[in-house]
């Protein structure tokens, strides 16, 4: 996939201070035509990470709450037009700059809007217009970040641009923003961007103050959920107010904490319904459950069908069925099993919940 560069503007982001809320400030290098680009060790270096950065994948509705590549869109009032946006206008000067001047004054305003950005680590900023010739007439716009290390180097002398830089660079763990989207190649979507940044960071969500992301699956399937209690709990409580306040309040702490528990308010036929529900929309719904120290990993789908819940005593069961046992890793003892059947099992385990039980009522 190969990107034809126009033009391309180089910053340097200096942070005093580790944790980046030290003095910021920037300073621009240079800014190249393609000419003066393609002879340059800048086309060494960046040239790979325009097709590498149209290719990388992003979901519309991730399966992580945090992830390193997103799709944005502008956000506009309803009835207005892109053209209400500031970050969209911003793009817009970049991509129809008429003469290298004019594109390095709309790049040093790019830059100086990140760098009011929280958190922002010192390092290299490229913002570039290219082209894909090959499927389209118009440009899109890049902007690349590189930190780095200012124990490593120091850029002092912009005479000695990249020589100096790239002790203390490299493309591993670049940043970037690309623009417009390009969904599929031939397709280019105005309205959406992708941005790519380390999972944990917020540099250029922060950065880009006009444009939001999509909720993750974990997100859409606590608000679907929230609804069906919401809805449960209005039915059940529907002449106590006071009761259904408290019932929704201990609800909502109970879906916002790290390590939930089974809530045992639901009989399995209410379940069933609201699952059905969820993966109907999304099939592929993951579901992870902890017993102990043992750890499940299955489908929504799989719930009432190949994966089931059960009490017995004071202890969950969870009972997992399919045609086939495959185990990884080393060999081990228990794949030479020859399977007791359910009935024998269950017998089984209610002797020993009952033997259990014995003992600990025995004095001592």
């Amino acid at each position: 996939m190969k990107f034809d560069v126009d033009y391309i503007s180089f910053f340097v982001i200096q942070v005093d201070g580790e944790d980046g809320q030290g003095g910021k400030r920037s300073k621009h290098f240079i800014t190249m035509d393609a000419e003066d680009y393609a002879v340059s060790e800048l086309s060494d270096f960046l040239d790979g990470e325009f097709g590498k950065t149209a290719k990388r994948k992003a979901e519309r509705h991730p399966k992580a709450e945090q992830v390193p590549t997103k799709i944005g869109r502008f956000i506009v009032e309803p009835g207005y037009e892109l053209d209400s946006n500031p970050n969209y206008n911003l793009f817009a000067r970049l991509r129809m700059a008429e003469s290298i001047d004019a594109f390095m004054g709309h790049a040093d305003e790019l830059v100086t809007t990140y760098m009011d950005a929280s958190a922002i680590r010192g390092g290299a900023m490229f913002v570039v217009r290219a082209r894909y010739s090959q499927l389209f007439d118009e440009p899109f716009l890049f902007v690349f970040k590189c930190d780095f290390e200012q124990k490593i180097a120091r850029i002092t002398d912009e005479r000695s641009l990249l020589n100096r830089v790239e002790m203390a660079i490299n493309a591993k763990n670049m940043k970037s923003i690309m623009y417009p989207h390009m969904p599929e190649p031939g397709m280019m979507d105005h309205w959406e961007l992708k941005i790519h940044q380390s999972s944990h960071a917020r540099y250029f969500e922060d950065f880009l103050k006009f444009v939001e992301y999509e909720k993750s699956v974990p997100e859409l399937m606590n608000e679907q959920v929230l609804g069906f209690v919401q809805q449960y709990v209005e039915q059940v409580y529907e002449d106590n107010v006071e009761a259904k306040e408290q019932e929704m309040e201990e609800m909502e702490l109970w879906a916002h904490s790290e390590k939930r528990e089974l809530q045992e308010k639901w009989e399995a036929a209410q379940v069933m319904e609201a699952t059905s529900i969820m993966v109907e929309q999304k099939p592929d719904l993951d579901m992870k459950i902890k017993l102990g120290h043992m750890s499940v990993r299955a489908l929504l789908a799989d719930y009432g069908d190949r994966l089931h819940i059960a009490k017995l005593g004071d202890r969950y069961v969870v009972l997992l069925e399919a045609e086939a046992l495959q185990f990884d890793q080393g060999i081990s003892p228990v794949e030479l099993l020859l399977p007791e059947s359910l009935e024998s099992l269950v017998q089984r385990l209610r002797q020993k919940v009952e033997e259990e039980g014995r003992e600990a009522v025995l004095p001592y």
